[in-house]
């Protein structure tokens, strides 16, 4: 490990988590990093975790386009993320702040008469049940890198199938221009929203032409299994060229407007986290570098890449724009 890399590791790794009300108004939640935390040391060094591995149901009539062997804009040759990391290495604040503490947290959590609901600008808004939506296009296997803004990536074969689909089924009008989603608002199944660590419920947002990407995938699976509670469940948003908070998890609400719709993250520090969060290794955090990243069980850094390696299928979304001044 170079110089460099031990100064990054140093700049990405805050001594602690700050959960104060006037500290988020003064800059907002420093961001946890993953080198130098016990859950990377145990991936990094081959050492169990307590929990064990998920057992979730198989996704019925999953295709696996990767399994023809003919390269394609869904799958990456790099090596897959355990699922033991995937489902023991989270954020999702709703459970806890503690990557390695999600899962325990998550445990139980019940995804029973769950319901999504989909309108705004469309001329056939409607509220689906899982099956319902389920049903919209059988689960493919998309294998896509996920790298998180606090400069940790992982690579996950997630099922699902393009969010596109389940637009063009309430048929956007003409004059949506934005999407936005919302993560289930539940204290009692997600038990940290009782705190104030963020303002909940947590909300996210795309542009429309961004949303109607077929790399934007509507998730319910991951390793050919429905997904975990600590990942999403039961249904997910990833939208693989960006940082990993805009894939959204649990969603009960995605709504077209023509408005840019507030987004948890920008709302809470809008000076670190923009609307847009393009991976951009030319665009540091003000308080790390983009440059690298840590591939969780891997030891050493590597370079992070533009649209976090999508650039050849989603760079022209942004022709003309500043990534600078939009990130």
């Amino acid at each position: 490990m170079t110089r460099q890399d031990r100064d990054l590791e140093r700049e990405i790794t805050p001594p602690e988590v700050f959960f104060n009300r006037r500290r988020f108004l003064r800059g907002g939640l420093v961001a946890a990093g993953a080198v130098g935390t016990g859950l990377l040391y145990r991936a990094l060094n081959g050492v169990a975790t307590d929990e064990p591995t998920p057992e979730q149901p198989k996704l019925a009539g999953l295709e696996k386009p990767a399994a023809t062997g003919a390269p394609t804009a869904y799958t990456v040759d790099e090596p897959l993320t355990s699922l033991r990391d995937i489902t023991h290495y989270n954020n999702f604040y709703e459970f806890s702040t503690d990557k390695d503490e999600v899962a325990s947290a998550a445990r139980g959590f019940s995804t029973a008469d769950w319901r999504v609901e989909v309108g705004g600008l469309v001329e056939k808004p409607r509220t689906f049940d899982l099956a319902d939506l389920l049903a919209l296009a059988p689960p493919e296997e998309r294998v896509y890198r996920l790298r998180c803004v606090e400069a940790w990536s992982m690579v996950i074969p997630w099922a699902g199938f393009s969010l596109s689909v389940l637009l063009n089924a309430v048929r956007p009008l003409g004059s949506a221009k934005y999407v936005a989603f919302q993560t289930l608002l539940d204290p009692t199944r997600m038990p940290n929203q009782s705190t104030a660590v963020l303002d909940w419920p947590y909300v996210e947002g795309l542009r429309l032409d961004e949303a109607m990407h077929p790399l934007t995938l509507l998730a319910s699976g991951l390793y050919g299994r429905a997904l975990p509670p600590q990942d999403g469940a039961p249904i997910r948003l990833v939208v693989p060229w960006k940082y990993g908070f805009k894939s959204i998890k649990s969603l009960v609400r995605i709504t077209l407007t023509d408005e840019e719709p507030p987004t948890t993250w920008n709302l809470q520090a809008p000076d670190e986290y923009g609307f847009f969060a393009n991976v951009n290794p030319n665009v540091a955090h003000p308080r790390w570098s983009q440059a690298t990243e840590q591939r969780i069980g891997e030891s050493g850094r590597r370079e992070t890449l533009l649209f976090n390696g999508y650039a050849e299928q989603v760079a022209s979304l942004y022709r003309g724009m500043d990534l600078r001044e939009h990130f």
